[in-house]
């Protein structure tokens, strides 16, 4: 069939204006079905936690399940490549963390690069690590303890959820700026148990693993690693009173596959925005001792930036090796 040169015209380029128009309005109909939010942690660690949270709200506002899957494994790598090799249509999510800025370091031969490959939607929930000790020790306050390490040089072992984990690069932090010799015992899984039997004597765990504990006695808390105390824990120094320019906290946020469209970026930052604005979000964000963080997508990228910078310097100079 012939057609006439105006109609040919006229089709083709209405044809070529498709690709251009279809992310607006995939944008428009987003979500149409479920959203999965991939974590690389177990269930009840804190960054699945606060994934769950977040997730039962954002449901509500999107119309549309936002289903959490745990994909644990390879210290978030698996969760995290996952994620990068998804397509990028806004139906998988990653549940970002510090832990993921620690990696770009640690392990070299990642499948992909978290700076590149994951586009940043939004930072949800900060909140610090807290150093505690098994009530038999005898250190009372955060000075007694550092005295008593440099009295007892390699006495005090600390438990961690693995080389790169956050209440390592915590601790090995804390080694380096206050001068004392800890011994790490890490663990593939939950250290809590031989914590509390006193089979290890410290960790830096994070508030939210740990404030139960705390609040029954059953572990001492030393100080918060933030650079605020944390009014989860009334009472708790910062380990920066002591430690001078010591400083770091536990970090979740929003990422998703790279080249995501921007509207569905967007879309998905403007209504986790209004989720983390919540007053119940807040006040369950405060009992699990952090705070919302919230903020445009760019502000995310920039703190994932950062933090690489930051676990960079200590990882190398504590020669941190993935295992």
């Amino acid at each position: 069939m012939n057609l006439p040169r105006r109609t040919f015209l006229h089709l083709a380029a209405g044809a070529a204006a498709l690709p251009a128009l279809s992310p607006i309005a995939n944008a428009q109909t987003y979500p149409s079905r479920p959203v999965r939010l991939i974590v690389g942690f177990p269930a009840g660690y804190a960054t699945d936690i606060v994934a769950r949270l977040i997730a039962q709200s954002l449901s509500e506002r999107l119309g549309q399940q936002v289903a959490v899957e745990n994909r644990p494994g390879a210290a978030t790598n698996i969760a995290a490549e996952e994620v990068a090799k998804a397509a990028p249509d806004g139906y998988t999510l990653l549940a970002m963390t510090v832990t993921n800025a620690v990696n770009a370091t640690l392990y070299r031969d990642l499948n992909f690069d978290i700076a590149h490959d994951i586009a940043p939607i939004v930072a949800t929930f900060r909140s610090p690590n807290v150093l505690v000790v098994t009530p038999s020790l005898p250190a009372k306050t955060l000075p007694e303890f550092i005295a008593y390490a440099k009295a007892n040089p390699g006495k005090i072992n600390y438990a961690s959820a693995g080389y790169g984990s956050a209440p390592n690069v915590n601790a090995e932090l804390f080694k380096m700026m206050a001068g004392v010799d800890l011994v790490h015992v890490p663990y593939s899984g939950s250290f809590v148990p031989d914590l509390l039997s006193g089979q290890v004597q410290a960790a830096f765990p994070p508030i939210p693993l740990a404030i139960a504990n705390i609040r029954a006695g059953k572990l001492r808390a030393l100080a918060v690693t933030s650079a605020t105390p944390s009014d989860a824990l009334p009472g708790v120094p910062t380990v920066g009173e002591f430690v001078p320019g010591f400083e770091a906290t536990i970090w979740h946020g929003i990422g998703a596959p790279m080249s995501t469209p921007a509207a569905i970026i967007n879309k998905l930052n403007r209504e986790t925005n209004a989720v983390l604005a919540e007053p119940k979000m807040k006040e369950r964000f405060g009992d699990l001792g952090g705070t919302a963080i919230g903020g445009s997508p760019a502000e995310l990228g920039k703190l994932l930036t950062d933090e690489i910078k930051k676990w960079d310097k200590v990882i190398r100079v504590a020669n941190i090796k993935p295992v």
